[in-house]
């Protein structure tokens, strides 16, 4: 068995993942605008980029980011 998500027919959320955790570490609830602007300096791929922009404007505590953005954050 293996760790790879692509192995498993699942997308790979680790960096998306990874984004969340260290977004919310401390942290209840975070904008929008906040998680696409680390997003952006993290390097994320472009279709997680454009993930992030669709999410309406507000803020968001970790689960519900995690929620509709496909992570496994919980």
């Amino acid at each position: 068995m293996t760790d790879d998500a692509s192995v498993a027919g699942e997308p790979d959320t680790r960096a998306l993942d990874d984004l969340l955790d260290d977004i919310y570490r401390g942290q209840e609830r975070v904008t929008q605008a906040e998680i696409y602007r680390r997003a952006v300096a993290a390097e994320l791929p472009p279709d997680l980029l454009a993930r992030i922009d669709a999410l309406p404007e507000g803020e968001y505590a970790v689960d519900e980011a995690s929620d509709l953005l496909g992570g496994s954050v919980a």
